[in-house]
């Protein structure tokens, strides 16, 4: 265990890719024996430690360097249940000093022509090129606005590369007419409702087609998964694409887990030209809840808000993340996921300001089954002011068993059954389950549909598409 962390090292540091003089070799060396030690420093080559109240995301085994996935909780990390979810003791930390502001600023994914390199050389040309004596100069003032700017004009430089340029700024879209179905409905004001259908697990489409068919008419888009829960099945993108044939407005989503900085951005320019508008941006389940053999668990490319700022730069400025420009950028309509039963609401509420500030314009819910309980994280999010920035879509779906019913408990990140909702299923004859399932879905609905800040319903049927045109018929939502 490292001295000023509250985990441990998951991984052993990083080694540099390339032979190195001998004097950035020693100055490594040196900073690893110290860091290492100190914060269980990985060598990431990007050091973020006064960002994140001096503990290391890089600990944080699905390498989130933006904030804490969905299944954040004060107990334990779901990947390693050995220890504790390194976001939350960020959070936690970063609140107890008064430094959670810093928390928003959108980090960078790695530089890996950098990873295992030191990070203190870069500080000390840094200062230099500030100046040595008007740095140390700033040290020893008073005036607390020429401290932090002399601070800023030397760190900020070393941990936002020239390629990325991030900040802690509302970013809002810079065009003006919508992009989607789905976007022009949600400028309309009215409640709207979006559906998920389910990729296949092989190359069949008839099933597919046949659901996408039954509920476009009823929904504003429909959702794709990207391989849930790290299991494999149809690509999102290609049930887009037949949505888009087929007349619907489709939303494709895109899990980080699987994906690269290359691969996101030649994606959505595919995805684009497929008549592709929606993308939802999610950092995925971790490989650890996915089948055997288990893939890679150590870090990932890019998180949820890094995919975010890419894309938004793609389409508001015409540029890839290495500086090309592009002469036909793609049109998008961005979204994330949100969790407002992960981790603390006002932690939380901190992550979902960081997407809105990159880019992120609507945001699709994990599973609600406890209405009431919404009501603190929105409170969080008007406290932050973005609740007029971005368009909410509550995450609802009808429980078809007991067992499912405790599997969405016990197993799904950030998601929790309340006790109420799952003594109903006990005290149920097996037979009941699925009419149990859609009365209280209805029920949920109900409630969500008169709270302020909500702007409609994402109905996950997982799998069972037959009863969503029943759910919005009985629930008032033609």
């Amino acid at each position: 265990m490292a001295l000023f962390t509250p985990g441990r090292r998951w991984q052993p540091p990083f080694f540099p890719f390339k032979k190195e003089p001998f004097g950035k070799r020693v100055l490594r060396k040196i900073e690893r024996w110290t860091k290492g030690p100190m914060f269980g420093c990985r060598m990431c080559g990007n050091c973020l430690l006064q960002e994140t109240a001096f503990i290391c995301p890089m600990e944080c085994p699905k390498g989130m360097r933006n904030g804490p996935c969905g299944g954040s909780t004060p107990e334990k990390c779901y990947v390693d249940e050995t220890r504790p979810c390194i976001w939350y003791k960020i959070n936690e930390r970063a609140f107890k000093m008064g430094r959670e502001e810093l928390l928003l600023e959108v980090l960078p994914p790695l530089d890996w022509d950098k990873v295992g390199t030191e990070t203190w050389g870069d500080v000390v040309r840094s200062i230099r090129k500030f100046g040595t004596a008007s740095f140390l100069k700033s040290r020893f003032t008073r005036d607390k606005e020429k401290k932090s700017h002399a601070w800023e004009s030397v760190f900020k430089p070393v941990r936002q590369p020239e390629w990325w340029q991030g900040d802690s700024l509302y970013h809002p879209p810079a065009y003006e007419e919508p992009v989607s179905n789905l976007e022009r409905q949600l400028r309309s004001g009215g409640f709207v409702v979006t559906a998920e259908v389910s990729p296949p697990l092989g190359t069949a489409t008839g099933k597919l087609k046949r659901d996408i068919d039954m509920v476009k008419e009823l929904v504003a888009a429909i959702n794709f998964t990207d391989s849930a829960s790290a299991s494999p099945r149809m690509s999102s993108m290609a049930c887009s694409k037949i949505a888009a044939e087929l007349g619907a407005d489709p939303v494709l989503q895109i899990a980080a887990r699987d994906k690269t900085r290359s691969g996101l951005q030649s994606d959505i320019v595919g995805a684009n030209v497929m008549g592709v508008r929606n993308v939802l941006c999610i950092t995925g389940d971790n490989a650890r809840i996915g089948p055997s053999p288990t893939s890679n668990t150590n870090i990932l490319d890019m998180d949820a808000i890094q995919m975010l700022w890419i894309l938004r730069r793609m389409r508001d400025e015409g540029i890839y993340l290495d500086g090309r420009k592009m002469k036909s950028p793609p049109q998008l309509f961005l979204g994330a996921a949100a969790s407002p039963f992960a981790s603390e609401p006002k932690f939380q509420a901190i992550r979902e300001q960081k997407k809105v500030n990159a880019g992120a314009q609507f945001f699709q819910t994990n599973l609600i089954f406890d209405p009431d309980g919404m009501d603190r994280w929105l409170e969080a999010l008007y406290k932050r002011d973005i609740i007029d920035k971005v368009y909410i879509l509550a995450g609802v779906t009808p429980i078809r068993s007991k067992r499912m019913a405790q599997y969405l408990h016990h197993n799904i990140p950030g998601v929790t059954v309340p006790e109420e909702i799952l003594n109903r299923f006990e005290k149920s004859r097996e037979d009941d389950y699925e009419e149990l399932g859609v009365e209280i879905a209805l029920e949920i609905i109900e409630k969500i549909k008169d709270k302020q800040g909500i702007h409609g319903l994402h109905l996950m049927s997982v799998g069972w598409e037959a009863i969503v045109p029943r759910i919005i018929a009985d629930g008032g939502l033609n």
